[in-house]
């Protein structure tokens, strides 16, 4: 299907209405994922013109998405990656866990970035940080679809390692998220050391109930996306 290509529009309007210089495109992955960590990429991209193809990760093919990564890691100004484990995701909830992967992103680019642009409508980054929240940014922004990209690709290499030693959940293919296969190896096999605990796809499962953590989210007003998902046998 026929996609417009992301453009510096928003990057543009950040350096002539703050005077920002260094600017940040921020996406995250895994957020609604049973299984494994939040991963976030920051991505300094400059006003250069991006690879051809460039656009939101879930839009690709794996193949094309794992090329365009490839490409992207040298053609980016700089990215840093950081993540947010299960344990995290757990203890503190997902909107922290998510800022704490962001800012651990942030903090691993070379340069402190003057503004941030983050995909999305929620800014769960907040002080001291520069954010624009823009909605579809991984399809309309230059930077946040090249970190969506790079997030992406990082983050299912990650889950296909995690699943070597758990090959019934089908992380390589699902990469944590719920799928058939994984639903039934739950059911049968229980969790595995990489699953949150604190999230509502336990409650349908009465032979694991008993490893649910006590709900402990950060923000009661971001959904429980793993709950909303269901988990119908």
């Amino acid at each position: 299907m026929p996609y417009e290509p992301p453009t510096h529009t928003v990057e543009r309007s950040l350096r002539a209405t703050t005077g920002a210089k260094i600017i940040a495109g921020v996406d995250e992955v895994g957020r609604g994922a049973w299984a494994g960590p939040v991963t976030v990429c920051a991505a300094v991209t400059g006003l250069r013109r991006p690879p051809a193809g460039l656009t939101d990760s879930k839009l690709l093919t794996v193949k094309r998405r794992t090329e365009l990564a490839e490409e992207l890691r040298t053609w980016v100004t700089s990215y840093a990656l950081g993540h947010a484990s299960h344990e995290e995701i757990d203890g503190m909830g997902m909107t922290a866990a998510l800022r704490l992967a962001a800012v651990r992103a942030l903090e691993g680019l070379p340069v402190r970035p003057d503004a941030v642009i983050l995909d999305g409508k929620h800014d769960y980054l907040g002080t001291p940080w520069r954010v624009r929240t823009v909605i579809k940014g991984d399809q309309s922004c230059v930077a946040v679809a090249a970190a969506s990209v790079l997030a992406k690709v990082q983050r299912d290499k990650m889950m296909a390692e995690l699943g070597i030693d758990h090959a019934d959940f089908g992380f390589a293919d699902n990469a944590g998220y719920p799928s058939p296969v994984h639903k039934a190896a739950l059911q049968e096999l229980g969790p595995t050391p990489y699953h949150r605990l604190s999230w509502a796809y336990l409650d349908a499962l009465p032979q694991w109930r008993h490893l649910k953590k006590a709900r402990t989210w950060a923000d009661a007003s971001v959904p429980e996306v793993a709950g909303q998902l269901g988990f119908d046998f």
